[in-house]
């Protein structure tokens, strides 16, 4: 049996929270730095009011940006169990306790709670070098939405007919970040092409029709990052599956795609989908089958999205290239 520390984590603080008598509610609180001097105390704190070793506590916290990171880290190295979830998880659990203020205090109760009350996964760390592929195309995705606004500000420098050293300012940050851009991207090809494991990945994922070096490369960073066991988990996760809104015979809404989980990943499934509805023969045929059904065209684009994450998640697991399964 674990015992159950909520932490809220915040950028300078760590309010953990531990359930004494989850009964009469009795608790044990402390709030410690986010620092590595905290997480060494955090440690100790929950071992002497536990009276457990760190293998018998359970740590829950919420996914709060990158402060969460290093102490899920630290608490996974001295080997705790960790749960990390989703923000909008627990505030839904919160609102089904009744609960109607927000202090991180309040949260770390809440934490802990859903760590007693509900069946949690456990965290498990990326490997490194997956780690690294999500980085280098974190920084590619932050360098490209720069160019695309310098790009736009050329442009209504130029209609607006502005000093030509600001035209020429302009122009020239926009080499370096292109320049900087082929650089990036260099090293991640570098990156996967060092890497056996990704380099074969990679090369199967282009496999499938529709499939370039662009989605590749961020397919291939989500579905190694994560422990998925069937595609349509990696589809929910994506935010690709259908989700209805019926009751009864009176409300009959329009079932519409999730669109939870990483938004600029769905951005990048967008036109290889479309391309694919007409060069991937089982994506082509679904496509088809939708549209002579009567679905409006994008839903049947919304279908050829999720179709591309399972094909993609199929070969991947059975390290195999890709084979239409339509005739």
């Amino acid at each position: 049996m674990y015992q159950v520390i909520g932490i809220d984590v915040s950028k300078a603080k760590l309010d953990c929270l531990w359930f004494k008598d989850p009964e009469t509610k009795k608790v044990k609180s402390k709030v410690w730095p986010n620092s590595p001097d905290g997480f060494t105390n955090v440690i100790a704190w929950a071992e002497k009011n536990t009276g457990c070793v760190i293998s018998d506590i359970h740590f829950v916290m919420e996914a709060t940006g990158v402060y969460h990171e290093a102490l899920a880290y630290a608490l996974h190295d001295a080997g705790a169990r960790v749960s990390i979830v989703n923000p909008a998880r627990m505030r839904d659990f919160a609102k089904s306790l009744g609960v109607v203020t927000k202090t991180d205090k309040k949260d770390s109760s809440v934490l802990a709670r859903m760590g007693l009350s509900l069946a949690l996964d456990d965290w498990k760390p990326e490997p490194k070098n997956i780690r690294i592929l999500k980085a280098l195309l974190g920084r590619l995705d932050a360098l490209e939405l720069d160019i695309s606004r310098e790009k736009n500000r050329l442009e209504k420098a130029e209609v607006a007919q502005v000093p030509e050293t600001v035209i020429e300012s302009i122009q020239t940050l926009l080499r370096t970040l292109e320049s900087e851009r082929e650089r990036l991207i260099q090293e991640i090809n570098d990156h996967i092409d060092s890497d056996p494991g990704l380099k074969k990945d990679r090369e199967l994922l282009e496999t499938i029709p529709a499939i370039g070096p662009v989605l590749s490369r961020t397919l291939l960073a989500i579905l190694r990052s994560r422990p998925f066991s069937k595609a349509s988990q990696c589809a929910a996760y994506l935010g690709v599956i259908p989700c209805q809104w019926e009751s009864g015979s009176s409300i009959k809404g329009r079932s519409k795609l999730s669109k939870k989980g990483p938004s600029r990943v769905r951005a990048k499934l967008y036109m290889p989908a479309v391309v694919a509805t007409r060069s991937n023969p089982d994506i082509k045929q679904q496509y088809d089958r939708l549209i002579k059904n009567g679905k409006p065209k994008m839903v049947a684009i919304g279908a050829a999205m999720r179709k591309l994450v399972q094909i993609c998640f199929g070969v991947l697991k059975h390290q195999s290239e890709y084979r239409p399964q339509q005739a």
